[in-house]
């Protein structure tokens, strides 16, 4: 193909299909780990993308944060053109009350030391494809990908057929990387779909006004234990039985709101619609039903996605291919670990495209990273899957979310911060302890699921379970950013002290637990050591029997 300045190269080293938010970055990180590798980018969509209506997935946590920030160097951008964000926060019985300072509140007060941000997509993503084609990324936006075919031996080039401006192009490449969300190629064409048992769905959209839970109670009480940051910052959850709705500001001024549910517990036909989402809205949420009518303004978007989890069984070759983003595995928005799991598969991905760039062979390699990032991945899911039913539930949620912040930063996140995830003998030498933890993670997942079965959801109106008051958390925090340049064996004592903690927080749980639930946990070991000083004092809102007490600020730890 003779190229002109309007055609793509014929030959690149590697073809990233999809230029979204994991395209994008894995582009920058490989031009930025190795930039004498040629990167090709192709994306349906023209560029500049809408602002606000883009896509989903607007929230990020640390690990997220970390890679877009301090991977990527785009901190720059994040502090000036996105939102900090206050943390995650939950609501409880808030469809009870018109009043929000009468519902059971779970966050942070203050601060915790690692930033996490809201961010909007459309802005986001078209500085990634200015930031890419800076770096000398050839990002072909307004194409389709008609074609893929794999080289049939471990040596020829992958083809890659496209159409760009109504002419057909032929594309080769050592490496081919589907980045293209859930329209992948090759996860269809390979037969790479894996049903993980999560059965969930979703429904939102965006209007193109700021909506501000705060203005949603004139308690002045209630409106300063928040005193850093306005309320509306954070990702803000109302919980119900089998349901979340989510509020996420946008740097561009609108605001995101989702409905996120069970599909045997709520009727996806039913909610499928902006009307039906509404009256949905208006039986479970009345106050947020009302805040978004009040809020005029246009609608920029509606949008469903009916079983959003999904796995895969393959997603990195030695044969020179990966899956990456929602293209392979996608957990569940609860949590925000979207942007999470991209950042540690496109870590792994970038660490093998460069070693094999420099000859190394790396099918073996391939395949303990895809065993790594599958085992995370799998010991994340438990924190979904099956959960929904509690949801609603103030006080097994308030235990849950302790157990899962520890554990996401006392071992994933510590991981990733100290750059240890692609580092196999780091990990192998300290597999039986992680594995060890996995399953502890998954019994402490069901002694929770009992606990909402057996206790009687009770009301604690007005009562704040405040994460920021924690030892423990705060502690876990922090920590992620002292870790970046310890040794091996100092990450290593770091990495044990964490495990002994969560083996006498699984513990700790377990004994307040009510006693049906108790049964399901049975692989932590009492006699691990741990600080007492940072697991003492459990919220009384989990120590005490549920009771109705006036706004009451309630210390973790």
């Amino acid at each position: 193909m003779t190229k002109t300045p309007a055609s793509p190269s014929p030959e690149t080293d590697v073809v990233i299909l999809g230029g979204g938010l994991a395209g994008l970055t894995l582009a920058l990180q490989l031009r930025q780990a190795d930039p004498a590798i040629r990167v090709t980018v192709v994306e349906r969509n023209r560029h500049p993308v809408p602002e606000a209506a883009h896509k989903v997935g607007e929230s990020t946590v640390e690990i997220a944060a970390d890679y877009f920030a301090n991977v990527l160097g785009l901190a720059e951008h994040i502090e000036n053109d996105q939102l900090r964000k206050y943390g995650l926060r939950f609501f409880f019985h808030a469809g009870r009350h018109d009043d929000l300072a009468e519902a059971a509140e779970l966050g942070a007060s203050r601060l915790l030391t690692v930033p996490s941000y809201q961010l909007d997509r459309g802005i986001f993503e078209n500085h990634l494809g200015r930031r890419a084609r800076e770096l000398g990324v050839e990002f072909i936006d307004g194409a389709r990908v008609t074609a893929t075919e794999l080289a049939a031996d471990g040596n020829g080039h992958h083809r890659v057929q496209i159409e760009h401006d109504g002419r057909p192009a032929v594309l080769e490449a050592r490496w081919v990387v589907d980045a293209m969300s859930r329209a992948s190629r090759l996860r269809r064409s390979l037969d790479l779909v894996e049903d993980n048992g999560h059965h969930c769905s979703a429904v939102w959209f965006r209007i193109d006004r700021r909506i501000d839970l705060g203005e949603w109670s004139s308690d002045q009480a209630w409106a300063d234990r928040c005193s850093q940051l306005p309320r509306w910052l954070s990702t803000n959850h109302l919980m119900g039985r089998g349901y979340w709705v989510w509020l996420i500001p946008l740097a561009s001024g609108s605001t995101s709101v989702g409905i996120v549910f069970d599909n045997a517990l709520h009727d996806f036909e039913s909610l499928k619609s902006y009307d039906g989402a509404m009256d949905w809205l208006a039986e479970h949420q009345p106050r947020c039903h009302r805040a978004v009518r009040d809020a005029g303004g246009e609608l920029q978007d509606f949008r469903y996605l009916r079983h959003f989890s999904h796995g895969a069984r393959a997603v990195y070759s030695g044969q020179r291919w990966a899956l990456t983003g929602e293209a392979g595995v996608f957990l569940d928005p609860f949590y925000s670990p979207g942007s999470d799991f991209i950042a540690l598969s496109n870590t792994f991905v970038t660490d093998l495209i460069v070693r094999e760039t420099a000859g190394e062979k790396i099918a073996r390699r391939a395949r303990l990273y895809e065993r790594t990032y599958l085992s995370f991945y799998e010991s994340s899911l438990a924190l979904y899957r099956g959960q929904y039913p509690l949801f609603g539930h103030f006080r097994a949620m308030s235990a849950k979310t302790v157990w899962d912040y520890a554990y996401y930063w006392g071992v994933l996140a510590l991981l990733f911060f100290a750059r240890r995830t692609t580092d196999m003998g780091f990990i192998a030498r300290h597999g039986e302890s992680l594995e060890q933890l996995r399953r502890i993670n998954v019994e402490v997942q069901a002694m929770l699921r009992r606990w909402a079965e057996v206790e009687p959801n009770h009301e604690a109106p007005g009562v704040l379970v405040d994460q920021s008051a924690s030892p423990l958390l705060v502690r876990l925090n922090r920590e992620l950013t002292e870790v970046r340049d310890d040794t091996d064996e100092a990450l290593g004592r770091r990495l044990a002290a964490n495990a002994d903690m969560l083996h006498a927080l699984a513990l700790r749980l377990q004994a307040i637990a009510p006693a049906p639930a108790r049964a399901e946990l049975q692989s932590a070991d009492a006699s691990r050591q741990s600080n007492e000083d940072l697991l003492a004092g459990l919220p009384t809102a989990l120590t005490e029997p549920p009771v109705d007490r006036p706004e009451a600020a309630v210390s973790l730890g």
